[in-house]
């Protein structure tokens, strides 16, 4: 075996609450307390031995917690993102300064669409790397030369330099099991996400998506729009290891963008789980076949994770969603029906988008009546074809993504919708959701049948009225 330089992997401190980790794809502050696990820093770590990952958001710890880690590596790898990176820029200066000969490196969708301009922000930053890094990092940490290692950004002699693209893994059982790494290094406990039984632990099956939605993160800039995946074996051996690792873990969800893209190996890995008697949970788009949502029910699935973003088939069809809404709202009855579990995602201010689409959004959610559902603004990532579009077009105001404590801006507006009004429909999309009738009796009923859901949900609910009230301060709203 190679011989590996001494290596940190930490998910930096950041805002208070900040969920802009490596398993994230809601890069700000939740409305309540949320954090999933960081296992694109999980990956690499579990090729390098004697690593260690820190995940400084859930674990509470600040800078000053992390600054005197640097003193017992050689090596620093930090996941970053869009609105954190000026913040992990000054977490990786710290560290420098605590270790002047640490190596220190970023990996993240950020920096992997804009290698030399984020490598140019901080002479603390060695390298950086392109976007499917895992064995990028692990040859960094067996110390081979920087100019020999594909996918990499790096300084030299005062400049910058680059090598070749690394070419995606297609071996995905190559990976070795991410559980193990989160057994070593995390507490499960610490990780909270409102619509799923607690403890709970996520992880990847596949990367990529076939989906072609133009505000998307991830498949534009690390996974790719192939869906390359983990044999079903590989997937259930995990599966089986983490429940002796983590008996006290009551849900399982497979993070993978679209983990219904490819149906029959879904059924496949369904009917494994069913075997190991686990409760589990995936990301869906709003068109599985009712058959198919059948054999993944009987099978332990108690949750979908749908993005139904809008009610408007125009905006559905201007962000290439590839669904309509008729078909959405059938997959939607027919999931209920079957007794699964919905939490659906919208999106205010998508290209298209006007007071009647927003009025037909929020009446459409009413309609199809998801358990749970969150709301976001449109955020035009680097790297993606939303960004390109709104710097095309001029829709995309100076600013942040997120404010100084983490909140979600809005940063897209149109001649005929201002950003103003866009910012104040999610609060309105929230109340007139949440504050009917029907699902204050759903909730309540809920709460009844399971006192310490109970417990959990009027803990949430405070943190949800705590959220609506910051976001009446920041500064899009005014």
């Amino acid at each position: 075996m190679a011989d590996y330089v001494r290596t940190l992997f930490l998910h930096p401190p950041s805002f208070q609450g900040f969920d802009g980790g490596a398993g994230s794809r809601y890069q700000a502050r939740r409305e309540v307390r949320s954090f999933w696990y960081p296992t694109w820093l999980a990956q690499p770590a579990a090729l390098v031995p004697g690593s260690r990952l820190v995940d400084a958001p859930p674990a509470g710890l600040a800078l000053e917690d992390v600054a005197p880690l640097a003193r017992d590596y050689e090596l620093a790898v930090l996941h970053t993102s869009t609105p954190s990176f000026a913040y992990d820029v000054r977490v990786a200066e710290a560290l420098k300064l605590a270790n002047p000969g640490l190596r220190i490196g970023l990996v993240g969708a950020h920096v992997a669409v804009q290698r030399e301009a984020a490598l140019a922000a901080s002479r603390a930053l060695d390298f950086v790397c392109g976007s499917e890094f895992d064995f990028t990092i692990q040859e960094v940490a067996q110390g081979r030369p920087l100019h020999s290692i594909p996918g990499l950004s790096y300084r030299v002699n005062g400049g910058l330099r680059r090598t070749g693209e690394r070419l995606p893994l297609e071996n995905m059982d190559a990976l070795p099991f991410v559980v193990d790494v989160y057994h070593r290094d995390l507490v499960v406990e610490q990780y909270f996400i409102g619509y799923l039984l607690h403890p709970y632990v996520s992880l990847y099956t596949g990367r990529g998506c076939r989906s072609k939605c133009t505000f998307c993160l991830w498949p534009q800039t690390v996974g790719g729009q192939r869906y390359r995946t983990r044999s079903v074996e590989h997937v259930v051996a995990e599966i089986a290891r983490a429940r002796r690792l983590f008996p006290q873990v009551r849900e399982y969800f497979f993070d993978d963008d679209t983990f219904t893209d490819d149906l029959p190996r879904a059924e496949a890995i369904a009917r494994g789980l069913g075997g190991l008697g686990v409760t589990w949970s995936c990301n869906a788009k709003a068109n599985v076949p009712c058959a198919t949502l059948k054999v993944l029910k009987d099978n332990g699935l108690r949750l979908l994770l749908v993005g139904y973003e809008s009610g408007s088939q125009a905006i559905l069809n201007n962000i290439k969603k590839g669904l309509r809404v008729e078909r959405a709202r059938q997959f939607t009855e027919q999931a209920k029906a079957l007794g699964i579990k919905i939490h659906g995602t919208f999106i205010m201010g998508l290209p298209g988008e006007t007071r009647e689409t927003i009025e037909a959004t929020i009446r459409f959610a009413q309609e199809i009546d998801p358990d749970t559902l969150q709301v976001s603004l449109a955020a035009p990532y680097p790297g993606t074809a939303l960004y390109r579009e709104a710097l095309e077009h001029g829709w995309l105001a100076e600013g942040d993504l997120v404010d100084g404590r983490g909140v979600q801006t809005a940063v897209i507006g149109y001649p005929h919708l201002p950003r103003t009004e866009i910012f104040a429909a999610v609060e309105q999309f929230y109340r007139r959701f949440y504050f009917r009738p029907r699902k204050i009796f759903a909730m309540a009923s809920e709460m009844v049948r399971d006192p310490a859901m109970g417990r959990r949900r009027l803990k949430e609910g405070l943190e949800f009225l705590r959220f609506l009230s910051r976001r009446r301060e920041a500064p899009a709203a005014t």
